[in-house]
């Protein structure tokens, strides 16, 4: 990869983190002013799919879907045991809650479902941040 493919990568997967940290600043935001359940989850869902962006990133990958970049999540960093199972299973957590919130009629999102999805999404931020760093792209 020549230096300038590496730096406009590294700025693009620099652009995906904070667009993560902005959408769990808002969820933060959102909780604290009592901001709805909804709400929290989604800005918390968002947070943990711009993470995956800027990890896809790293393998010069991408994908628009969200199905797609959960999929793609699974494969090249839990299966080889670069991430952890249990982050698989809050990304699909939070995922499937926001798809039911977002979409389907009368659905309530609990107080307790978003406060869970916002320390997901925070550990799970926060990982990500962690191994971009590690492997110098971050």
């Amino acid at each position: 990869m020549s230096m300038d493919a590496n730096k406009a990568k590294r700025a693009l997967i620099s652009y995906r983190l904070q667009q993560a940290s902005e959408a769990l600043q808002d969820a933060a935001k959102l909780a604290e002013h009592h901001g709805t359940p909804r709400s929290i989850v989604n800005r918390s869902y968002y947070a943990m799919f711009y993470a995956v962006l800027a990890l896809l990133l790293s393998l010069e990958k991408s994908t628009s879907k969200h199905s797609g970049a959960i999929s793609a999540f699974d494969l090249y960093f839990v299966r080889p045991g670069l991430f952890p199972k249990h982050l698989s299973k809050s990304l699909h957590r939070a995922f499937e809650l926001r798809q039911q919130s977002d979409y389907q009629e009368m659905v309530t999102v609990s107080p307790e479902d978003a406060h869970e999805a916002i320390r997901s999404a925070d550990e799970f931020v926060a990982a990500v941040r962690t191994y971009l760093h590690d492997k110098g792209l971050a």
